[in-house]
């Protein structure tokens, strides 16, 4: 917030921020003639899309009060955006103006009043928003007359002479140094303390407290040639402060952090142990490269360079670094001295390897010198001098903390003979300007340091850094600095192509470009013309960041490869900009596909350094068209057609300057649960977020790493996630995984203890393990004497601790499924006996389905069913239980019920298991076994459970939390089957099992994410008195599968407490059910309509494969919607629902954004359409209040026709088919006919 003046004297308060398109309209009504005169006419919509950067000042009412656009080519129309930079330096004395460092106006207003304090305030956000720029242009034509505003701050740009630009326009300039100077550096003095204490008091009170209140003094008093202390002073007046030191503990950072890359922090030294493969370059060209860097008065060295902007809508405090032990991490990218400008970079610290499990982008086609030390079992030695130093204490005025980098050249020189600079922060501290300049380096995942380290390399302060078109010359630079890369065969085959024929094999057109730095390549980048761009916008929601109908066709691009050398990282987004100018494209774009779909995929791309920098796109569900009824109707093949799945990763011009905010808060969830993906996929997909550390503990690592596959499909689904949903989303590439199980959690130091002993430090530790299939415990009750049930004498659901039989499978997820389906193929054409399953849940009956399917005689296969919990069987529905009963009946299964296992191969040992025993409530059961199929009752794994009340985390039977998801632990939260309210709520019933997962992980997220995003605004936990009533969801409890007799079987209900479907349907709020077909026919389809005419439940039974995404879209929807169902079918119009629901009219329902249509629509009968008027819902009010009405129906209708509400919705249906119509052409529409 700031305070300008208008020209009446008036003082108003303002607030600069990004421009909406929201802001579009108040942007228009500010333009007036003069405007015109100077920027032509302008489209402000196709104007916002393009610009690199637009600027909105609003007032304390929200009103837009000025606007400026800024653009990365000139506001003229006979110059190419590609190559103005020939064109300015042809025309004008400009030599020092680069695409990095300058900007053009495009478009400036404001309101009469603030014409001159908006555009100073513009200038100045601008300006201290994008650090590395110095030049903003304006070019206008000879005969208009530049406002008086514009001339206060812009000034006449020298042409040379005969310069022909200058007899068609003039061109003006405004300079940083007269809004946002560089900053002045020099030693510390004692005399600053004075001026310096303020600053570090009101940040922390911490080295006061622990070093006295004279520490800075002293600080700056022992300076010698090892410790230095620098000021930066504005008109006289330090306003910050750092304090440097050469002396660094290398053996603690080495054994911590991944420096191989950073040759240890050290010097080359002819005895360094080294593997071969990170050997590196020849010196003399990084050293002259250095040396030029120091010269001094050099123009390269007196700028500082970024580009990872800190935008004027997000404020960042000022930062106090405290000494401390420096700390651990590992390198994102190469960047030893000797390697400076030929290694490249991973693409981001999250996508590094933590615990067993990697990212497999890394894996497969990054060859570190930490993994091949992991691979030989050697740890690289390094005998050369030190090379570094580190920052001890930084701070800096909130104000001047965007020319935080103006320390850096000052600092170099400080230590002429060392490369690299050093700082470490706690992970809690965000990430502030300096740090977005920096190399963020990787840490082991055995480090339990609670630092992040990063580091700076002298030639990253190299201003040379330029962007052009690729040519067939640069091949020899393309090639050392890919050379690292597993798949630089297939970069430099795709640059062949690009310098031989401009074009894929397919005709589509290549386009290369390279990044140089004092003539040597540091930067490759390979894009196509993406010639998918209706799939992509029909799959992903790339609308949520681009108005696509501003963009042409051959405007967007795929990315193919892109590497950066690491040392220039920091100029991604800048690299990213140029090749959008360039390549005269708008918008990239760059997948990511699944593991198992690298090596057979054509199109599998190469590492991508640049992926932190882009945005995550949201895949879109998808309807399930019907394309035969719909014939020519039907979408296009572009839209329905079915290919490889992947993730998308996105930038355009309008985020090539947006900055993002890094989280480097340790968050680890344990648990692959549906409620743990659901709140993974809610962090990684916010767009202006970027997560360092989030790590998965999970017994198999992330699910969703084989291809999909049905043949190994034991388990039912809850539809919330599947094979498809994870190649969509990517988690693997921003959440590190450690393969195994959580065996302790110690709250003191915080970190979870896991198999093996191996530590995982955490700042928020969210637990989600949910329940699993428990292994059963024999009673070993003697089955000789005929015991039945009630005569046991020992618990049946004892905890079991012999060893696992190993032809005992327990099944909870795919990678249990995969190993009993490749024993099965292994062992059971020998085998000569039973197969057992034990359970009575779902699972049990898709388990027999799944064998009967493999080719397993039903003969061979015994459901032996433990008794009840409940008086809720797992179908609650009459029908289709009587359906599988049959089915399985039919397939020769023999079915068991009330059976609890008593023996294990007679009470002998177990390790083979040969013969089973069960007792029942009449005579006991034995059976010969050859595989025994657990799936009997869940619970809380033992190991969690012990690591959770060992820790002393409340339990009561399960974990206990709060409406906010907190455990008694403020920094441990969890969710999910795990957990159960407290018994203060009163809510025994209720717990999180009872919802919906993923709207459960959703939640999760939303309670957490107020801590992270600056944009939202931290939720205060209620008051104890008012913390009375627990959390209610609206989303479906779904379960689905395949069901002996080949029945595919979904059910979708309300949440709630489980009750027989017998007594619900007793009430008298029941409602209605509507069935058509028969479990006989093998088409049965059941919904039940409740008393509000709303669809609370959906069963469906088919012989037949069903569109379950579909149905799934009818929950919650009221009958009349749906085509007035219930009076169709009791006029004996619906004979069969599945066709009924496969009839074009219901297809838009099916729609993703069917959603935001209903409420818009609900917007418009809430919204008075004429002042005089009423709305629809205060009329719904006022007939609910009239007693008196006979038929409020009637009454209503008659009244709602004079709100004038039928013409703005008509439009807005209209609108919505319109703008979906690549989704919904079937649809007519106006103009159509």
């Amino acid at each position: 917030m700031r305070t300008i003046t208008s020209s009446g004297g008036v003082a108003e308060v303002i607030n600069a921020r990004r421009t909406e398109s929201l802001d579009a309209q108040e942007i228009i009504n500010l333009i007036q003639p003069s405007t015109r005169i100077v920027f032509g006419r302008v489209n402000v919509i196709y104007l916002l899309e393009k610009a690199n950067l637009a600027v909105t000042l609003t007032n304390g009412r929200n009103e837009v009060v000025a606007h400026a656009a800024f653009v990365d080519y000139p506001n003229l129309d006979n110059v190419d955006q590609t190559c103005w930079e020939s064109w300015l330096h042809s025309n004008y004395h400009s030599e020092k103006c680069t695409p990095l460092n300058t900007l053009f106006m495009h478009l400036f207003v404001a309101l009469p009043d603030y014409y001159i304090g908006g555009a100073k305030e513009i200038i100045r956000t601008v300006f201290n928003a994008v650090p590395e720029l110095y030049y903003i242009f304006l070019f206008v034509p000879n005969s208009a007359q530049l406002d008086p505003a514009l001339e206060a701050i812009f000034e006449p740009f020298e042409s040379r002479t005969g310069s022909t630009a200058a007899r068609e326009c003039a061109a003006f300039v405004c300079h940083r140094h007269h809004h946002c100077p560089v900053l002045h550096i020099r030693s510390a003095r004692v005399q600053d303390h004075d001026d310096l204490t303020p600053l570090f008091t009101q940040q922390s009170d911490k080295l006061a407290v622990t070093y006295g209140d004279y520490f800075l003094a002293e600080l700056i008093e022992a300076q010698d040639e090892e410790n230095h202390a620098l000021v930066c002073e504005v008109e006289g007046t330090a306003v910050g402060f750092m304090s440097l030191c050469s002396d660094i503990n290398i053996k603690l950072l080495n054994e911590c952090f991944e420096l191989g890359p950073f040759h240890g922090l050290c010097k080359p030294h002819p005895e360094d142990i080294l593997d071969p493969l990170t050997e590196l370059q020849d010196e003399p060209e990084i050293e002259s490269d250095r040396q030029a860097s120091q010269k001094p008065g050099s123009g390269r060295s007196q700028q500082s360079d970024s580009s990872s902007l800190q935008g004027a809508d997000v404020k960042v405090p000022a930062k106090v670094k405290t000494p401390e032990p420096l700390t651990a991490g590992a390198a994102e990218s190469h960047s030893g001295r000797e390697s400076a400008l030929s290694d490249v970079s991973e693409p981001s610290t999250a996508e590094a390897p933590v615990g067993d499990d990697t990212n497999s982008n890394q894996k497969n086609m990054h060859r570190g010198s930490s993994e091949k030390s992991k691979r030989t079992g050697t740890t690289p030695v390094y005998k050369g001098a030190l090379n570094a130093f580190c920052i001890q204490l930084f701070a800096i005025d909130e104000k001047y903390e965007m020319r935080s980098l103006d320390f850096l050249p000052y600092v170099f020189k400080l230590y002429p003979d060392r490369d690299l600079c050093i700082i470490t922060v706690p992970h809690l501290v965000p990430e502030f300007p300096l740090l977005q300049r920096c190399v963020r380096a990787i840490p082991f995942h055995t480090s339990t340091l609670s630092q992040e380290l990063y580091i700076f390399h002298r030639s990253g302060l190299l201003k040379s850094f330029t962007v052009r078109q690729a040519k067939s010359s640069d091949k020899p630079g393309v090639e050392s600095l890919i050379k690292e890369l597993d798949m630089h065969e297939t970069i430099l085959e795709d640059f062949e192509i690009f310098n031989q024929t401009r074009r894929d094999p397919d005709g589509t057109p290549v386009q290369a470009f390279v990044a140089e730095v004092l003539h040597q390549i540091v930067g490759i980048a390979i894009i196509r013309n993406e010639e998918d761009i209706t799939y992509i916008r029909s799959h992903y929601n790339i609308e949520d960041f681009i108005y696509f109908s501003h963009h042409r066709q051959e405007e967007h691009g795929q990315i193919f490869h892109i590497v950066l050398n690491p040392i220039f990282q920091h100029n991604t987004k800048h690299f990213l900009k140029e090749i959008l100018r360039l390549s005269d494209k708008s918008c990239l774009y760059y997948p990511v596909y699944p593991s198992y779909e690298l090596d057979k995929n054509a199109f599998a791309h190469s590492l991508t350094s640049a992926l932190n920098y882009m945005v995550p796109v949201r895949p879109r569900r998808q309807i399930v068209y019907p394309l035969e009824e719909l014939g020519i109707n039907a979408p296009a093949r572009q839209v329905a057609k079915d290919q490889v799945k992947y993730a998308l990763y996105h930038i355009n011009r309008k985020l090539t300057l947006e900055p993002k905010v890094t989280i480097n808060a340790r968050i680890v969830v344990v648990g692959a649960s549906d409620t743990g993906m659901s709140f993974l996929e809610m962090l990684v997909f916010c767009p202006h977020l970027r997560f360092n550390n989030i790590t998965l503990i999970s017994t198999h690592g992330l699910p969703g790493i084989h291809s999909d596959s049905e043949n190994w499909k034991f388990l039912s689904t809850s539809h919330c996630y599947n094979d498809k949903d994870f190649a969509l989303l990517s988690l693997r590439s921003w959440v590190n995984v450690v393969v195994g199980k959580m065996k302790e959690i110690d709250r003191t130091a915080k970190h979870v203890v896991v198999s093996e002993g191996r530590k995982v430090p955490y700042d928020h530790l969210i637990l989600c393990t949910g329940q699993q299939y428990q292994m059963p415990c024999p009673t070993g009750a003697d089955i000789s004497t005929l015991l039945t049930n009630r005569e046991l004498s020992v618990s049946p659901d004892q905890r079991y601790t012999g060893p696992v039989p190993s032809n005992v499978f327990t099944l909870n997820d795919d990678e249990d499924c995969l190993a009993t389906y490749n024993w099965l193929q292994e062992n059971w054409a020998q085998a000569e006996g039973n197969v057992i399953v034990y359970g009575n849940t779902i699972d049990a009956y898709t388990t027999v389905e799944t064998l009967l399917s493999l080719g397993i005689s039903g003969c061979y296969i015994h459901l032996a069913e433990p008794p009840l919990n409940s008086n809720v069987t797992c179908f609650n529905n009459f029908a289709v239980e009587s359906a599988v009963q049959a089915a399985l009946a039919a397939a020769g299964v023999t079915v068991y019920q009330n059976c609890i296992l008593a023996q294990w191969n007679g009470g002998n040992n177990p390790e083979h298991i040969t013969a089973v025993c069960f007792t029942t409530d009449t005579k006991p059961v034995q059976l010969q076994c050859s595989v025994f199929i657990n799936l009997y009752k869940k619970g809380i794994d033992y190991d969690a459970f012990k690591a959770m009340n060992d820790a002393c985390l409340v339990y009561d039977g399960r974990l206990v939390i709060d409406t906010t998801f907190h455990t008694n632990d403020s920094a441990i939260r969890a969710a999910g089957t795990l957990t159960k309210f407290p018994r203060r709520y009163h809510a025994d019933q209720w717990s999180h099992s009872n919802f919906n997962s993923k709207e459960v992980g959703f939640h999760l997220a939303t309670a957490m994410l107020p801590l992270f995003d600056p944009i939202l605004h931290s939720v205060v936990d209620p008051p104890e008195d008012l913390d009375r009533l627990i959390p209610m969801y609206t989303g479906a409890k779904v379960r689905g599968g395949k069901l002996p007799g080949g029945y595919h079987y979904l059910h979708a209900a309300k949440p709630g407490i489980p009750i027989p479907l017998a007594a619900q349907m007793d009430h008298s709020t029941y409602g209605r059910d509507i069935i058509t077909g028969s479990v006989k026919t093998g088409n049965y389809f059941k919904l039940h309509v409740n008393q509000y005419s709303k669809v609370e439940t959906i069963t469906c039974l088919s012989q037949e494969s069903f569109p379950a995404l579909n149905y799934l879209c009818l929950y919650g929807e009221n009958e009349q919607l749906l085509n007035k169902l219930c009076d169709r079918f009791d006029e004996g119009l619906i004979l069969d629902m599945y066709s009924f629901f496969k009839e074009t009219w219901c297809l838009a329902i099916y729609h993703d954004r069917f959603i935001d249509f209903k409420n818009e629509v609900h917007q418009i009968m809430a919204t008075r359409q004429d002042p005089d008027s009423f709305s629809v819902t205060e009329i719904i009010q006022q007939v609910v209040e009239e007693e008196g009405s006979e038929d409020p129906k009637e009454t209503l209708k008659m009244k709602s026709e004079e709100c004038n509400y039928r013409h703005p919705v008509e439009r807005y249906v209209l609108n919505y088919l319109k703008y979906n119509r690549y989704h919904l052409p079937m649809y007519a529409q106006p103009g159509l006919l």
